[in-house]
């Protein structure tokens, strides 16, 4: 096992393919439909990496964001934004609510995977860039 990933994610789809993607390169995948079964996920499973959707229901991303970092045993772990939102300043709009990366949808299946390795401490090996 490389880390356990936990997945903020509302759409089927979306959640399938991260999850099909990091589990192929050993990863444990854990997932959450909204952004409140998530911070209270991510408070008790401590992951190693939080792959976060802005566009989440009843929640935000960036609001899921912000109060995960106000979670003592969280405020290091990387969280990545994955989102469709890619106006100008939306990816500023992440880093400024506590995300560490920032990857617009539709996610590249051929570099998903080196994307979000490179926010762990020991990077994925044998992943194309």
């Amino acid at each position: 096992m490389i880390g356990t990933v936990l997945l903020i994610e509302d759409n089927e789809q979306n959640r399938y393919l991260a999850t099909y993607l990091l589990e192929h390169h050993g990863f444990t995948v854990v997932s959450a439909m909204d952004g409140s079964a998530g911070i209270a996920l991510a408070a008790t499973l401590l992951p190693d990496l939080v792959l976060l959707d802005i566009q989440l229901p009843c929640m935000d991303g960036y609001s899921v964001a912000r109060a995960l970092r106000q979670i003592d045993s969280l405020r290091t772990t990387p969280i990545i934004a994955v989102t469709s939102y890619a106006m100008a300043g939306d990816r500023d709009k992440s880093f400024a609510a506590g995300c560490d990366g920032y990857i617009e949808k539709p996610i590249d299946p051929q570099t998903f995977v080196a994307e979000i390795s490179a926010f762990l401490p020991m990077p994925v090996t044998g992943v194309p860039a």
